[in-house]
């Protein structure tokens, strides 16, 4: 028997991992470098001094019909470490007017739930939910803004924060297509689509660790602390790989999977286009306890903080978009999320020992003119794709994204390459 086919992926963020998963998977002899000293990416946990607790780095969610998530997840052997709900519901606080409520849509498709005063946004009607079939349609080159009106009680209570999280980015001005792609696979989807899902007990326990567990059982090398410089090409393919001790040579059957933040894979591959605009995102955490039955998370309304998660020894609070307080003094920022925190959960208003994590680049910004700048999967080398949230998966800048990016560039690097011999297997357990 040959020896299988063999790929270097260059980037142990969560689009990383799920390429290496998927090669793997279909007898791929896989090398995941990266130039951190830990793999993961954006989605890393860390041991914080200052609260001496093991934190995320900020509080991801993912819902329950994400199928790239479910099966990367079901793959590394790690389906049980998402926590949530039985059932799609949001609760939301008003920090303004005080007023506390609940959405509860239904699990179907057919979306009754709108009919219902008591599952809806309190004050609106069922006639205000129309405004998403528009969102639905085809929308090339057009923002939010531009399809819908922006304003209203239902906009405030639900469709700004909904959008703003999915997006990172001010709706107005975002992508109508990327939030249409949102709207098909949650809202339209009916509730059994969109049950909250949160990591648990951290990112890394879900989605980093089992993978590299996973992958080094299985053969594959997994190389941290190691900087690609440059990367050398030939008659249209990639022939090394300059990590800035000897260089590696490929081989002619060897496949390469570039999964580096945007950035980066321009300055290795110059004539590639990328988004250059990005949105910063903030995330406070408070040694403090929710008060009993609280749930998992909470929508803020009116307030600087967006959404609020309830963990066991810990209360964080997430701001997407939020380069308007991404500059802010750290302590000042702590004590305006806390007074949020508060007054949704009726706690205390003194500040609890904190911890503000600021991401200046957290993603890049969902907006049109940035969409177009997504690549694809492939590249103009032959034995060389991209994967990451910001190539172009149809979707914003999220978890599902980045490992849909990871699945499809590794299912193409499988694929048997002009003029080489075909050994790579089939998809194995």
């Amino acid at each position: 028997m040959s020896e299988p086919t063999r790929a270097y992926v260059i980037g142990a963020g969560l689009a990383g991992l799920a390429a290496a998963v998927a090669l793997t998977q279909r007898g791929v002899q896989v090398m995941l470098i990266d130039a951190a000293r830990q793999a993961g990416g954006r989605c890393r946990s860390y041991h914080d001094p200052q609260l001496g607790l093991t934190i995320d780095n900020g509080n991801h969610l993912v819902l329950s019909g994400n199928r790239a998530v479910a099966g990367y997840l079901d793959a590394i052997g790690a389906s049980d470490r998402l926590r949530g709900p039985d059932s799609a519901t949001f609760a939301f606080a008003d920090v303004q007017s005080g007023e506390g409520w609940t959405l509860r849509p239904n699990a179907g498709r057919v979306p009754w739930w709108v009919l219902s005063a008591g599952r809806r946004v309190p004050g609106t009607h069922a006639a205000d939910y129309l405004p998403l079939v528009r969102l639905m349609r085809a929308n090339p080159g057009r923002t939010i803004g531009e399809v819908m009106r922006c304003e209203g009680l239902l906009w405030d209570r639900l469709f700004d924060p909904f959008l703003r999280a999915a997006l990172n980015t001010e709706p107005r001005e975002a992508s109508a297509d990327l939030a249409g792609a949102i709207v098909r696979e949650t809202l339209a989807a009916g509730g059994n689509a969109y049950r909250p899902r949160i990591a648990h007990p951290t990112l890394a326990a879900a989605f980093v660790d089992p993978a590299l567990a996973w992958l080094t059982a299985r053969g594959a090398t997994v190389a941290l602390g190691r900087r690609l410089r440059t990367i050398a090409s030939d008659g249209g393919r990639v022939t090394g790989l300059d990590f800035g001790e000897a260089p590696v040579t490929l081989d002619a059957d060897d496949r390469v999977i570039l999964a580096v933040p945007p950035g980066v894979a321009a300055d290795l591959l110059p004539s590639l286009t990328v988004p250059t605009e990005f949105q910063s995102i903030v995330n406070g955490h408070f040694i403090a306890a929710a008060p009993p039955g609280t749930p998992m998370i909470v929508g803020v309304i009116g307030g600087t903080a967006e959404w609020i998660f309830a963990f066991e020894d810990r209360i964080s609070v997430t701001v997407s978009a939020a380069d308007g307080i991404a500059g802010d003094d750290r302590e000042s920022v702590a004590r305006r999320l806390w007074a949020d925190v508060a007054a949704a959960l009726r706690l205390p208003p003194d500040l609890p020992r904190w911890q503000i994590v600021k991401e200046q680049r957290a993603t890049f910004a969902a907006t049109p003119a940035q969409d177009a700048r997504r690549p694809g999967a492939a590249t103009r080398l032959g034995n060389l794709w991209l994967a990451g949230d910001w190539t172009q998966t149809g979707l914003p800048a999220t978890i599902e994204g980045a490992i849909r990016s990871g699945n499809r560039a590794a299912a193409l690097a499988a694929q048997p390459q002009p003029g080489t011999s075909a050994r790579v297997t089939q998809p194995a357990t």
